[in-house]
């Protein structure tokens, strides 16, 4: 984790049901497969806080072996480009004409000030969901919370049921949100495409004075 994170996360470690969720993880890490592994569970927040200009809210990890890696919507180069990620990048393509990654890793995204946030950071194999409702909720908002009230000027591109709940934490007049039906193959008719959020983003840096991302 990044050194600028570590007075916000040291609070929240330390609560109660940080700890009651620390002791539900220690078990399904014993006992079963989960993904992605303990040492890139936090692997957003090795992203400079100071440095976030967007902040990508997804749902949970992918839950086949190989593709989870600790960055939402992301999969590590040498893996296949998940369909979600795929609707993500065709909508690049329609929105701003190409996209630049040529894998399913989305380390540039990050390294340029992208959160690439999981509503929930962990999850048994093969069952999607299945760490829902164990205090990863309570810490991923928190998570926006400080991220509303410490920044100005965020983009918080809000992508599916679970991401959208979290608009009533961040306050409008100071960043801008977008949000969409998720990029799932399952949703991503019903809103996602067409919703233009990589052009919008861009947008709204540019006239806050920040550097456009590179998509």
């Amino acid at each position: 984790m990044h050194d600028s994170w570590k007075p916000f996360l040291e609070s929240e470690f330390a609560k109660p049901y940080f700890l009651e969720l620390s002791q539900f993880l220690r078990e399904e890490y014993k006992n079963k497969i989960v993904f992605p592994p303990k040492s890139l569970v936090f692997r957003a927040f090795t992203t400079d806080l100071n440095e976030v200009k967007v902040v990508i809210l997804g749902q949970d990890p992918y839950h086949t072996p190989g593709m989870a890696h600790g960055l939402a919507f992301s999969v590590p180069s040498t893996a296949k480009i998940p369909p979600s990620l795929v609707n993500i990048y065709k909508e690049i393509d329609s929105d701003i004409g190409s996209h630049q990654n040529q894998s399913g890793s989305l380390k540039s995204w990050q390294e340029q000030g992208v959160l690439l946030l999981n509503n929930v950071l962990t999850v048994e194999a093969h069952r999607p969901g299945s760490h829902r409702g164990h205090g990863w909720e309570t810490f991923t908002e928190a998570v926006v919370r400080h991220l509303n009230e410490t920044r100005e000027n965020l983009v918080f591109i809000l992508w599916g049921r679970d991401a959208r709940a979290k608009k009533s934490l961040i306050n409008a007049s100071k960043h801008l949100i977008l949000e969409s039906a998720h990029p799932s193959p399952l949703s991503a008719s019903a809103g996602f495409f067409g919703s233009k959020p990589f052009s919008k983003t861009n947008d709204y840096l540019k006239a806050h004075g920040k550097k456009e991302i590179i998509w």
